[in-house]
């Protein structure tokens, strides 16, 4: 990218710092899920003690898997995270299974279940005294999502800027209960914590599950990797920005744990609607209305660095010839991806107004994790296939065989507790088998296919303001 060249190229420019790259990662992890799941891993522990152990080992555990994700963004200096390193380790058809089910129902679920959290804490100081009707969640909830992909198809400047300012929010969020939980701590206020494995046993069976919930909590850490061709220096600042980021997390989350616990009991905290909001009633008094609107905002924080990096993926599946054509061009102007950001807007929608979105995030957390299993799979394949790549950044080999190994268990075992959701996430899965030979590998479509193609593509560019990026043209 010379920029002594008279003319601007049409790229997607280096705007992720380091600062700005530990915004996206801390930024997406913490979204609703520490303020108000902390009773999935509760429930499936059984006690105080235990449920405190999932969460470090979850945070480690995570820690981990980001390590072999720097890795892999360090030797493989291209977007698209997930589906370009199972690309590089296993060849086209596994990569496009994994961007078919992301493009039509792991994003979009994903985005309208934080959404749906954004939309009812942002209506809850308005409703205090009676339940918020569904329909107004759901309003709320499309404006939000529509603004943030305004936003992200403007400028990606301007949404990297909004990041820091939101991760700089949810840090204040976590703040606002650790302080007064330590201050509980040194008041003395530690009977919750006397026989603190002592409870229910923690079944076999609601270890996994736990597991889950806590993953789920955690899981976000490889989103810098989705957008490594815009990180300054990818080689220190991506290692570096996923260190600083999980240490902050798992400190912050265990400590926000404690600080719950020092106030609520094991039995009320199952019993809460959103835990966060039941702490702060109790310690804050009338403050607490401002935990609402800093969860919604911590929410928003999550919508924008999860639609800003899925984006990148799609442009990348799109460049592979894996996504039709237009979804690799990029806005005239701002230099964005834009149709990229907004293929996903229908389909959010579609999501948000049709029905059970948590049964449909049970069929979506087997997907994520057998195909974040099966990248970090395909780290020790590389290490043994093309054993010259270069690695400026390099993991002892038994994290990621440990955290492979780890990934695929808990799907294994889901199979095993939740076989309908899992069967079902598995037969969605698969549909993109059939899918890649139709669409990729047959190539004798009629003509008025491909022209009813090209006509749409080139409708759509004029519409939008498009043009192919110049890494398209010269690959």
């Amino acid at each position: 990218m010379d920029s002594r060249q008279p003319q601007e190229k049409v790229v997607l420019k280096k705007k992720v710092t380091l600062l700005r790259g530990i915004s996206i990662i801390i930024g997406t992890i913490i979204g609703a899920g520490i303020f108000i799941s902390p009773k999935g891993i509760l429930k499936n522990t059984g006690s105080v003690g235990m449920s405190l152990m999932v969460w470090t080992a979850c945070g480690i555990l995570s820690l981990f898997g980001a390590l072999c994700y720097a890795e892999l963004g360090t030797c493989i200096k291209k977007s698209g995270g997930h589906y370009t390193y199972i690309l590089e380790a296993f060849g086209p058809l596994p990569a496009f299974v994994r961007v078919w089910v992301e493009l039509l129902v792991i994003r979009p679920a994903a985005t309208a279940v934080i959404s749906l959290a954004f939309g009812r804490y942002i209506l809850e100081p308005f409703f205090m005294q009676c339940e918020i009707p569904e329909l107004a969640i759901k309003l709320i909830t499309a404006v939000g999502i529509t603004l943030v992909m305004v936003l992200n198809s403007t400028s990606v400047s301007w949404s990297a800027r909004i990041q820091i300012f939101l991760t700089f929010c949810k840090l204040v969020a976590i703040l606002i209960i650790i302080v007064p939980g330590v201050i509980q701590l040194i008041k003395g206020e530690t009977q919750h914590f006397k026989n603190a494995f002592s409870g229910n046993d923690a079944s076999i069976m609601g270890l996994p599950l736990a597991f889950y919930s806590g993953m789920y909590a955690y899981s976000g850490w490889f989103y810098l990797n989705f957008v490594t061709e815009e990180v300054e220096n990818p080689e220190k600042n991506i290692p570096l920005a996923i260190c600083i980021s999980m240490i902050i997390v798992t400190v912050g989350y265990v400590l926000t744990n404690v600080a719950y616990f020092t106030t609520i009991s094991a039995g009320e905290l199952l019993l809460s609607k959103a835990v966060a909001v039941t702490f702060a009633e109790r310690l804050m008094g009338s403050f607490s209305l401002a935990v609402p609107v800093f969860v919604a905002l911590s929410c928003f924080g999550s919508m924008n660095g999860g639609i800003f990096a899925v984006s990148r993926m799609f442009f990348v599946a799109s460049r592979e010839g894996h996504l039709p054509e237009i979804l690799s061009m990029i806005h005239v102007r701002k230099h964005t991806p834009l149709p990229a950001v907004i293929v996903l807007h229908p389909l959010t929608m579609i999501m948000l107004f049709s029905g059970d979105l948590y049964s449909l995030l049970n069929f979506l957390s087997f997907a994520r994790w057998l195909f974040i299993g099966l990248v970090v799979a395909g780290l020790i394949y590389l290490r043994y296939k093309r054993p010259d790549m270069p690695r400026p950044f390099k993991v002892p080999l038994f994290i990621p065989a440990l955290f492979s190994f780890t990934c695929l268990f808990m799907v294994a075992l889901s199979l095993y507790s939740d076989p309908v959701n899992t069967g079902i996430g598995f037969a969605i899965t698969l549909t993109g088998v059939p899918a890649y030979y139709l669409f990729i590998v047959w190539d004798k479509k009629p003509k008025w296919f491909r022209k009813l193609l090209d006509t749409g593509t080139e409708a759509l560019q004029i519409l939008l303001e498009v043009v192919p990026s110049e890494e398209d043209q010269k690959s």
